[in-house]
């Protein structure tokens, strides 16, 4: 059984805080099989994941901006545009050969999916039931709850935006430790996921800091 974290944000994010040798190094320390690098609507952080030298295996990813929410694509290693309909990213996703997979879907102020797009757990191929940037549970056990009313695997993430959160949310997958085989694993079912919470301080500070850095960038325009 292989521990992986899933949805992880590097520098590469426009919010991330971390270095991808950081969370590497964080990720082997605290006794991880896998990774995936899902930063904002890029796949620069999971490309250069691939290049670095480390024991773990690198699941390349992305999380797309759609117009109706975020979108975790889990074995692409093309960048997919932000800003377009929920429905034609997920056609995208699949026809690149990804696994999509809906992150926070019904959290309120995240950029959840399924609170603004009807059946959309029907529609992914996996559904984020644990993500450990909540301040409180109830979205997560909605989740979990929709997940199994559809018959989607469930997996989790630590949605770290800093090294030291990575692992905070973990999917174990029946797999072999390679890339190919978490992603089968992933689409079959052969998942279970947990969490614990990051501290609510840390997510509000990097929110205030985000903020920030929009009045900032309307200020100079």
């Amino acid at each position: 059984m292989l521990k992986c974290d899933l949805h992880i944000h590097s520098s590469f994010s426009r919010d991330g805080e971390s270095r991808i040798e950081e969370i590497l190094r964080q990720a082997e320390r605290i006794g991880l099989d896998a990774v995936a690098i899902t930063d904002h609507d890029t796949v620069e952080g999971a490309s250069y994941a691939l290049r670095c030298e480390t024991s773990l295996v690198i699941v390349p990813g992305i999380e797309v901006s759609t117009r109706q929410g975020h979108l975790l694509v889990l074995g692409v290693s093309e960048t997919i545009p932000a800003k377009l309909d929920f429905f034609e990213t997920l056609e995208i996703a699949h026809r690149l050969g990804g696994i999509a997979i809906l992150p926070h879907p019904y959290h309120i102020w995240r950029h959840g999916i399924a609170r603004k797009v009807k059946g959309s757990i029907g529609m992914v191929d996996a559904v984020e039931a644990f993500n450990s940037r909540y301040i409180v549970g109830t979205a997560n056990r909605k989740a979990a709850i929709m997940a199994r009313r559809y018959g989607k695997p469930c997996v989790g993430g630590s949605d770290a935006h800093h090294a030291r959160f990575v692992g905070f949310g973990i999917t174990f997958v029946e797999a072999e430790p390679s890339c190919s085989s978490i992603l089968d694993a992933i689409r079959e079912g052969r998942t279970f996921a947990g969490c614990r919470m990051t501290p609510l301080q840390t997510y509000t500070r990097q929110s205030l800091r985000n903020v920030m850095k929009k009045m900032r960038r309307h200020v100079v325009r």
